[in-house]
């Protein structure tokens, strides 16, 4: 991008292009989100609009000679840091040479990239910067930007390492950070985290920004002035994944935008095997960015110095405008996709070009010399200090998953790991709090606010329903969200329909544009916010948005609510890689709760289950075994996925002797192969393996309902009928 001016021709072009007349110009016009040449306002007349056309010039100058000229402070400080990079890679390809480590060889510049703009940002105000990336470089990332300790990373390569932890834990270049450190340059206090990620390259993308949106709100940061985010990607994965599109469209809707974030793409012009012609259909990886407008920096990543300065216009950029903005590191895999991989296999003349291709640290040092920055006295001192560094590291023997906690919870756990407390406190309420709250959920709390009529029937009969102390779902579920409100716990609702007038969560007014009351926002003075929101149509990229938001604090609830149940399968990478492994790959605790409506009511295929079963079979309870552990504990210490999770055998042991003659029925809506059947028939068996337990509900089938309304009746008639008359199982065997 270069400056510019932009002449004349602008008002010509203008009334020609769009048959305008020279009284048109007079006219206010309302001016794009995406422009800033109104300032303040947000309509201009057009001769104003054209005139700023006219002489505006773009603040991004690259042309301007001496722009991009480094004092010799700052070019030894460059080079210091590539030296910390590629002797990173290079101590580690020594020593574990077999191993897998997906190294950074080929963009080592990415290390003092990063160190720029946290620097840059860090100036601006910056306090936390949350990060994200896929494997390759993760481990030079984790060394020498995040700071963690060497002998911590090194002893992830010992295969002899017993770990400590419960748990599966993760390999080595998915695991993540939390470490804050002081900034040597601003000499401010700033918190790197640097979020875990499984192979799924760019799953993490909305998990970031999830966790930076909650960060920015407990902090109060209502512009993104103290904390922000910053996504790597591969350029494959960029330009491929789907996710990546919609947490881009995720950057400036309310409630979810964190004001602006840095993409960083280490550009390797392939992806695994994959080279560009097969990988996209846009001239660049990085095209994606193009829907909401981000400046996109494409620079020569064995230019250090370009690199450097245009992290720093790109810091510059979010922290003036909070908006995204892309830097293109356009560059080269010097080795295969893993170290173990031969990639002349498949790109034979891209890979005798790259190993004709001088080191990066040899090229620009060499420079330096020639300039007399340096001296290669000065140089091989650097290198040897770094050396000494990485070699003295401890011979670690323990594996402590919990030292790579990228979202800690310290008010919640022990140093080692455990709560600090697993009591279930009281959760009632006395009944002049449920009055209360079921009157404002009867009423309108602004004066003048006009509600749809319909609405006002539900209100009046809602109202109807506290006089009698009686309650039906949305209004027992107002009652529990403003309970929470009430003892100071924020309450978050994000879905594509959320704000469903059937819940009253959030009333229009019918007559003033844009005017909306959240009444559970008006329950005390002091209480904490209730955030309801419409999302995007989007699963994949909400859902992994809302499970970052949780992260954050064990003392609020975050749901998530699908529009119906099994919607969730288009966000299932989430499911299975954070929610349902996160704590067992990475000691990673969260609350996020999904709402997943779930019935077989003849709405059809989609519209009826929220496949519990595929839930039930990630929960990880022996079904072999009889488990006398407490069940309270487990299901406030595990992720548990519906009440029948973990299986109360000492509950159903003691209804099975108590009633020891009756017959056991198992009637579910749902068909054989669904539902909870397959979960818990080895689990009764256990309790009670003399007995058989029958089984009532519709057929093994393919899709998890019909969409014919007669068929539905008609099953549902069988299996009731069945379910309620022993004598449908007589001369039947188990």
């Amino acid at each position: 991008m270069f400056s510019f001016n932009i002449k004349s021709t602008v008002r010509e072009s203008c009334l020609r292009s769009y048959s305008l007349e020279e009284s048109d110009l007079d006219k206010s016009f309302q001016l794009p989100l995406t422009t800033s040449i109104g300032g303040n306002e947000s309509t201009l007349p057009l001769r104003e609009i054209i005139h700023r056309l006219e002489v505006g010039r773009c603040w991004i100058k690259f042309e301007t000679p001496g722009i991009m000229t480094f004092s010799d402070r700052e070019k030894r400080t460059l080079l210091a840091r590539l030296v910390c990079s590629t002797q990173f890679e290079d101590f580690l390809a020594r020593k574990w040479s077999s191993e897998k480590r997906f190294g950074l060889e080929g963009c080592e510049v990415l290390i003092p990239a990063l160190k720029m703009i946290i620097n840059k940002s860090s100036e601006a105000g910056i306090e936390s910067v949350i990060m994200g990336m896929p494997h390759r470089g993760r481990l030079n990332v984790l060394a020498n930007v995040v700071r963690k300790d060497l002998d911590q990373i090194f002893c992830q390569f010992d295969p002899k390492l017993e770990a400590a932890d419960e748990g599966s834990g993760d390999v080595k270049y998915h695991l993540g950070m939390y470490h804050e450190r002081i900034n040597r340059e601003t000499d401010k206090n700033i918190t790197l985290s640097l979020m875990a990620n499984p192979s799924h390259l760019v799953a993490v993308d909305p998990v970031v920004q999830g966790k930076t949106k909650a960060e920015q709100f407990y902090r109060g940061d209502t512009e993104g002035r103290r904390v922000m985010s910053i996504l790597m990607h591969g350029d494959a994965a960029f330009a491929g994944q789907g996710v990546v599109y919609e947490t881009f469209h995720l950057s400036e809707l309310p409630s979810y935008t964190t004001h602006g974030t840095i993409h960083v793409v280490v550009n390797n012009q392939i992806g695994f095997t994959t080279d560009s012609r097969m990988a996209r259909s846009s001239p660049y990886s990085t095209d994606v960015a193009r829907v909401v407008n981000a400046p996109i920096f494409h620079v020569n990543a064995d230019d250090p110095e370009a690199v450097m300065y245009v992290c720093k216009v790109a810091a510059e950029w979010r922290n003036t405008f909070n908006k995204d903005v892309v830097i293109d590191l356009v560059c080269y895999r010097r080795f295969g996709h893993n170290e173990m991989d031969e990639p002349m296999f498949t790109q034979p003349l891209m890979y005798k070009q790259i190993r004709k291709q001088e080191h990066l640290l040899k090229k620009y040092a060499d420079k330096l010399i020639s300039e007399g920055v340096v001296t290669l006295q000065e140089l091989e001192v650097c290198v040897s200090l770094y050396e000494n560094l990485i070699t003295v590291s401890k011979d670690e023997k323990i594996l402590h998953i919990r030292h790579w906690l990228d979202s800690p919870w310290p008010d919640f756990f022990k140093p080692d790991g455990e709560p600090k407390s697993m009591s279930c406190p009281p959760t009632g309420l006395n009944e002049e709090v449920l009055r209360h709250i079921g009157e404002v959920a009867s009423s309108i709390p602004l004066k003048d606010f006009a509600i749809h009529s319909g609405l006002s029937r539900i209100l009046r009969g809602r109202a109807d329903m506290v006089a009698k102390h009686t309650v039906d779902w949305a209004l027992a579920e107002y009652m529990a969200f403003g309970s929470l409100l009430k003892d100071s716990i924020h309450v978050r609702l994000s879905g594509q329909d959320s704000p469903s007038p059937c819940l009253d969560h959030v009333l229009h007014d019918q007559e003033v544009d844009k005017r909306f009351c959240v009444p559970m926002n008006h329950l005390w003075p002091n209480q904490a916010l209730y955030t309801v929101r419409n999302s995007s149509l989007s699963e994949y990229g909400v859902l992994g948005f809302e499970l970052g938001f949780a992260m954050v604090s064990p003392n609020a609830l975050v749901c998530w609510e699908a529009q119906f149940g099994n919607f969730h399968n288009t966000a299932q990478c989430i499911i299975d890689q954070f929610i349902s492994a996160g704590q067992a790959k990475w000691v990673r605790h969260n609350g996020i709760v999904l709402l997943l409506p779930h019935g077989m009511e003849g709405m059809g295929p989609e519209h009826s289950s929220a496949r519990p079963e595929r839930f039930l079979q990630m929960s990880k309870d022996d079904p072999d075994r009889y488990q006398v552990s407490d069940c309270e504990v487990q299901q406030l210490y595990e992720c548990n996925w519906i009440v029948i999770s973990p299986f109360p055998f000492d509950l159903i042991k003691a209804k099975v002797e108590k009633y020891s003659n009756a017959e056991l029925i198992w009637c579910q809506e749902e068909h054989k192969n669904m539902g909870y059947y397959d979960y818990v028939r080895p689990r009764f068996l256990i309790v009670h393996p003399k007995d058989p337990m029958w089984y009532v509900d519709r057929d093994p089938a393919a899709a998890p309902a019909t969409g014919n309304k007669f068929t539905h009746l008609a099953e549902l008639k069988r299996f009731l009928d069945t379910a309620f008359n022993l004598e449908a199982f007589k001369g039947r065997s188990f």
